[in-house]
């Protein structure tokens, strides 16, 4: 018989939703379902059931015999984050050019200078793929201990097809060696090469002829991305390429008005991107084309408090009734943190996010941007047993309030402990 884990005595389970509950939007994401004094059963890699103490009698019939048994006494039970936005392979750290940044460089212009996404391609072409592995399984097991247990990671600083094959390999090896859920997305469209400057169709030609083909072929990618936005991809370009990734099963997701309003967003709805990604310029005609799709807007907070960016109006989308996932950008230029707690946070510092919002932004919001919230991103019977304990904590608004703190004590992935600070 397999594994089967008991919670008990939980002060609070939260995000406890019902199996159509694939994405909350608007007011609704104000309200958070949970169970005070509460008890949770998994077994195998699943959530098998849960309810009150005072009706834990009734699980006698139910339990296993090698149930491992867990009193949460004083202490949160939630989902494991669902971090929708990554890329986190990649070579190395990219501290200098924050030293520019400070001295008053925008990103932009380090951008011009060769760095910035290039800097990494250049590095990324000189490194084997087990170091980006190994380096890359690091950087997941961190992630792990900060509560996240599905992730999406990017492809981008290849830049030509032979490297970003090279990538979508590592992120494919770590698919099969981590526990972490991890979802794979070509952006081969990141920057514009160095030796392509000033023939940027003809390098959006080799995406289309060659690069999307071969991922395709290779089965090295579960989305598509472009980033269409002010100096990098424009909307032409960007209909192109997603109409190409359509054309060989990629749905698209989408870095869009990070810098200016490109109409990123706008392209994104009418090619049903499974998300639009960072969105610090959104005004009401954005908004009014993510109403009604089955897009979601995905926001990076890292990215605006790193880069000293304007925040996304967060408030403005969610009170027009849009839903709104959060995921970290974990990346060595923009946005080098993986700490899902963090931004949990920045939800409720920078975007006045209540809370409730804060938290269906990082779990079941950022499970469908991932196109996974039928299994992962709530406490609903029969999805993943992915699991975060707090350690003893007053409520849950202590989770985005004490901002830098380490609230998760035990993490369970697939039913089994990866994280135990007890």
């Amino acid at each position: 018989m397999s594994m089967a884990i008991l919670i008990k005595n939980i002060k609070e389970l939260l995000q406890v939703r019902n199996e159509e509950e694939l994405k909350i939007s608007g007011a609704g994401m104000a309200r958070l379902p949970g169970i005070k004094n509460a008890w949770l059963l998994t077994e195998g890699d699943r959530i098998l059931d849960f309810g009150r103490m005072e009706e834990i009698n009734r699980l006698s019939s139910l339990l296993p015999e090698d149930v491992q048994s867990i009193d949460a006494d004083a202490k949160m039970v939630l989902p494991a984050f669902c971090d929708s936005h990554t890329h986190l392979v990649y070579p190395g750290s990219r501290e200098i050019e924050y030293i520019d940044k400070i001295r008053g460089l925008s990103y932009e212009e380090i951008a011009k200078r060769g760095g910035g996404i290039l800097n990494s391609a250049k590095k990324l072409h000189e490194t084997p793929e087990e170091e980006l592995l190994e380096s890359a399984l690091e950087r997941l097991d961190e992630i792990i201990g900060f509560g996240t247990a599905a992730v999406e990671i990017k492809s981008g600083y290849g830049l030509n097809t032979l490297d970003e094959l090279k990538m979508l390999r590592v992120i494919k090896s770590l698919q099969d060696i981590s526990p972490v859920k991890i979802v794979s997305t070509f952006l081969g469209a990141h920057a514009i090469p160095a030796e392509y400057k000033g023939r940027q169709e003809e390098y959006v030609d080799l995406l289309i002829n060659e690069m999307i083909p071969r991922v395709a072929a290779e089965e090295l990618a579960d989305y598509i991305d472009v980033f269409c936005d002010r100096g990098f991809f424009t909307v032409e370009d960007t209909d192109r390429i997603l109409n190409a990734g359509m054309k060989y099963g990629l749905r698209p997701k989408i870095h869009a008005n990070e810098l200016d309003y490109s109409g990123g967003i706008q392209i994104g709805v009418k090619y049903n991107a499974l998300s639009v990604d960072h969105l610090e310029y959104t005004g009401d005609a954005e908004i009014k084309a993510l109403l009604h799709s089955e897009t979601m807007p995905t926001l990076l907070p890292g990215a605006s408090f790193f880069l000293g960016l304007v925040y996304a109006p967060a408030r403005k989308m969610i009170d027009a009734g849009l839903p709104v996932a959060m995921a970290t950008d974990f990346n060595p230029g923009s946005s080098p943190s993986g700490n899902m707690q963090f931004i949990l946070s920045l939800g409720s510092i920078a975007y006045r996010m209540l809370p409730e919002e804060a938290i269906n932004a990082v779990t079941i919001n950022g499970a469908y941007a991932m196109g996974l919230s039928e299994e992962y991103g709530s406490i609903t019977k029969g999805k993943k047993a992915n699991l975060i304990i707090t350690k003893k904590i007053p409520s849950y608004e202590f989770l985005p309030y004490a901002y830098g703190s380490d609230k998760v004590e035990t993490v369970i992935i697939d039913g089994k402990i990866m994280k135990n600070n007890e």
